[in-house]
C-alpha cells in the first residue's frame, strides 16, 4: 500500500537529534566499566548491534521485503554507519589518544558539508558552517587536543578519518530516506526509519562476528556488578542500557531526525554527542571536566544552536541512490521556513 508523504516539523527533527546524540553519548559510559571488566572492545560493540538487532527483531519481520526493494541501502548503512562508524573509531582509539581520536571522528560535520558543496553541488547554510566551526573549536577544547599531539599513529588517524567518512555516509543515507519520505521520486514506498536502523543493525552485527568472536566472549561478567565511579553496578544493567538506549533508541531516533532536518544541520548538532559523553563521566565515572573543557562544551552548544536556524537552501536537492545519483524535488519545508 503506498504511503502518504510525512511533513518535515523542524522541532520534531531538533528533539530527535539531541534524543539520539544524547543515546550515543552515554554509550562509552556504559562500556567502560564491561571493559575495564574484562570484555574486549570488539566484543562490546558486537554486543551492542547484535542485542539490538534482536530487539528490533519484529520490526525487521514486519518489513522483510526492505531488503528486496533497497538492498544497496540497507548493505549502505550497515557497513558504513554501523559497523564503520563502531569498528573504526574502536581501532583508532586503540592507536591514538582518546582525545584526538574522537576529534577525528567529530570532524564528520565539516567532511559531510564539503560533500554536500563539491559533490552534491548544494548551497550550505552560512549558518550551518559558522556551527560547524563553532562545534570542531568546541570539540577541540573538550578532548583539550594539545595535551595528545605528539608522535600521532599514521594508521591511528587514518582509522580516525575513515570513522569521520562513515559519519558522513550516515547522514547522507539517512537524508536519502527522508526526501523520499516527504516527496521524493520513490515517494510511494518510503523507508522506515526503524527498519533501516534494525537491518543496518543486524549487517553490523554480522561484520563484527567474524572479528569479534562472541563464542570466546566471558558471558561470566553479566553475572556480577562492575565498578562504575565508585559504586558497583549489575553488569547487566550497563548492558541494556548500552543495547537499548545507545544503540537502538540512538540510532532510530538519529535517522528519523533526517527525515525533519537536513543532513548538514542533523550532522553539526549531533556534536552534542561528545559533550554528552564527556559530562556523563565527570558526573558517573568520576572524571572530571577542566575549565577548557567546560568552554568549548559551550562552543558546541552555541554552534548547535547557531545550525539549527540554517535554512535549506531553495534549489533541488541531489541525493545519492543505489544506483547512482538523481535529482529530487525540493522537500517542502516547514512553516518556520
Amino acid at each position: 500500500m503506498p504511503s502518504s508523504a510525512r511533513t518535515p516539523n523542524r522541532l520534531t527533527g531538533l528533539v530527535l537529534i539531541v534524543i539520539s546524540a544524547c543515546a550515543f553519548g552515554g554509550s562509552g559510559t556504559a562500556a567502560k566499566p564491561l571493559i575495564e571488566a574484562g570484555l574486549t572492545p570488539l566484543a562490546v560493540v558486537w554486543l551492542r548491534a547484535t542485542g539490538a538487532a534482536l530487539i528490533l527483531l519484529p520490526v525487521l519481520i514486519r518489513h522483510r521485503d526492505l531488503p528486496r526493494r533497497r538492498p544497496g541501502l540497507i548493505i549502505g548503512f550497515g557497513l558504513f554507519a554501523v559497523a564503520g562508524c563502531q569498528g573504526l573509531s574502536f581501532a583508532s582509539l586503540a592507536l591514538i589518544p582518546v582525545g584526538v581520536a574522537l576529534l577525528i571522528e567529530y570532524l564528520g560535520p565539516p567532511l559531510l558539508l564539503g560533500y554536500i558543496r563539491i559533490v552534491q553541488r548544494r548551497k550550505v547554510g552560512r549558518r550551518a558552517a559558522l556551527g560547524a566551526l563553532l562545534a570542531v573549536l568546541g570539540l577541540c577544547c573538550v578532548v583539550q587536543i594539545w595535551s595528545g599531539l605528539g608522535g600521532l599513529n599514521p594508521w591511528g588517524v587514518a582509522l580516525g578519518l575513515g570513522a569521520a567518512f562513515c559519519q558522513v555516509v550516515y547522514f547522507v543515507l539517512a537524508e536519502d530516506v527522508g526526501a523520499r519520505a516527504t516527496g521524493g521520486a520513490d515517494a510511494e514506498k518510503p523507508v522506515d526509519p526503524i527498519a533501516l536502523s534494525a537491518y543496518g543493525l543486524l549487517v553490523g552485527s554480522i561484520v563484527f562476528t567474524a572479528a569479534a568472536r562472541p563464542w570466546t566472549i566471558d558471558w561470566s561478567v553479566f553475572g556480577h556488578d562492575v565498578a562504575m565511579g565508585g559504586r558497583q553496578v549489575p553488569a547487566l544493567l550497563l548492558l541494556g542500557w548500552m543495547i537499548v538506549i545507545s544503540t537502538a533508541v540512538a540510532y532510530v531516533t538519529g535517522v528519523a531526525a533526517v527525515s525533519h532536518l537536513s543532513a548538514q544541520v542533523a550532522g553539526v548538532v549531533a556534536c552534542l554527542e561528545a559533550v554528552v559523553g564527556t559530562v556523563l563521566a565527570w558526573v558517573l565515572l568520576g572524571e572530571h571536566l577542566a575549565l577548557p573543557q567546560i568552554v568549548g562544551g559551550l562552543l558546541v552548544l552555541v554552534g548547535a544552536g547557531i545550525a539549527q536556524t540554517s535554512s535549506t537552501p531553495g534549489a533541488a536537492t541531489t541525493v545519492i541512490t543505489e544506483v547512482g545519483v538523481e535529482p529530487l524535488p525540493t522537500v517542502a519545508a516547514p512553516a518556520r521556513r
